[in-house]
């Protein structure tokens, strides 16, 4: 008999993309699962190609989607975004539910008096702990992501000097207090004087001009030019990835590239961290900062107006480690 499964998780990029070990693992673990996900419109094309899922479903308005998908009488009810619109969705369908703890006290407590109660596992992990009564084991098969043939980037179209190899650093944010400042970026490409591709999306386009101009050739910006599913070829055929705390940090986890995270005002330790990413992986932080973490996601500005999480990172250091990992590519 089959069992339907119902998975939720409305944003964002990479907390999607996180979800993925949750989904192949009920479809490869569950005798008879069928394994339905729903989402936002402009998230579908991240999970659009993924094998493990039988049907994505857009999230509406909330009438609108319990009426659309009410017919498929789910057994089970994923929950892994947990907020009051799932909530609605839940209580207006047939079918058990069973919803991700998102630890929002314990992450206040850290935020606001440095009281660590968090419980030190990945988020992957707790995402898994959810589907837990199922049996579901992790397989270490580590993150998903599915390019579909059409958006395979071929890197012969550029430039001859990014033709032998390069660095993508993903140079986005949602919030500017996870993001290296322009003037720093510019600096550690300059140090590095390597091939690097700057991605993003066309809020970064800007920023990615700026950049390119005052770094040269070794500099391509690709920011906003690529769709998501584009952006990922770029990095999975990458020798290299620099970036923040965002979506593409997962992405290029799921690829198992080697990454290099730069962390502001948000910390690993909120369990968001590259996720069974290439060995030679590394954290860049600025340690010792008693007004960090001041945020579970970020602010447009540093609250303390000295944004030293970001400023006081060693570009050098960063500049080094980077040209070694390319050197052993």
């Amino acid at each position: 008999m089959p069992v339907k499964f119902l998975v939720i998780r409305f944003s964002s990029i990479g907390d999607i993309v996180l979800t993925t070990p949750v989904i192949r693992c009920l479809k490869q673990q569950v005798d008879g699962a069928r394994v339905h996900f729903l989402t936002k419109p402009g998230f579908v094309p991240v999970i659009s190609s993924n094998p493990y899922l039988d049907r994505i479903h857009q999230l509406e308005g909330i009438r609108q989607t319990i009426q659309a998908i009410r017919n498929e009488k789910f057994n089970y009810i994923i929950d892994l975004h947990h907020n009051l619109r799932t909530a609605i969705i839940k209580s207006r369908l047939p079918g058990i539910s069973f919803s991700f703890n998102k630890l929002n006290t314990q992450k206040w407590l850290l935020v606001n008096f440095r009281i660590d109660r968090l419980p030190g596992i990945h988020i992957v992990d707790r995402y898994l702990e959810t589907v837990g009564v199922f049996n579901v084991q992790n397989d270490r098969q580590g993150l998903d992501y599915f390019i579909p043939p059409e958006d395979e980037l071929d890197i012969a179209a550029f430039p001859s000097v990014f033709q032998r190899g390069y660095i993508v650093f993903a140079i986005g944010a949602n919030h500017a207090t996870k993001r290296l400042p322009t003037e720093k970026i510019i600096a550690l490409c300059r140090k590095m004087n390597l091939p690097v591709i700057l991605a993003g999306g066309r809020e970064d386009a800007g920023r990615g001009e700026l950049i390119s101009a005052g770094c040269g050739d070794m500099v391509l910006n690709a920011c906003g030019k690529y769709n998501i599913s584009q952006s990922a070829s770029l990095v999975r055929q990458a020798d290299v990835v620099i970036t923040h705390d965002t979506g593409l940090m997962h992405i290029a986890s799921a690829f198992k590239k080697k990454i290099i995270s730069l962390w502001g005002n948000t910390i690993p330790r909120f369990g968001m961290a590259p996720y069974m990413a290439h060995d030679e992986s590394a954290i860049f932080e600025v340690e010792g900062l008693k007004c960090r973490p001041c945020s579970k996601l970020g602010f447009a500005k540093c609250p303390k107006k000295h944004f030293k999480c970001m400023m006081d990172q060693d570009v050098g250091l960063i500049a080094g480690y980077t040209a070694k990992l390319y050197a052993n590519r």
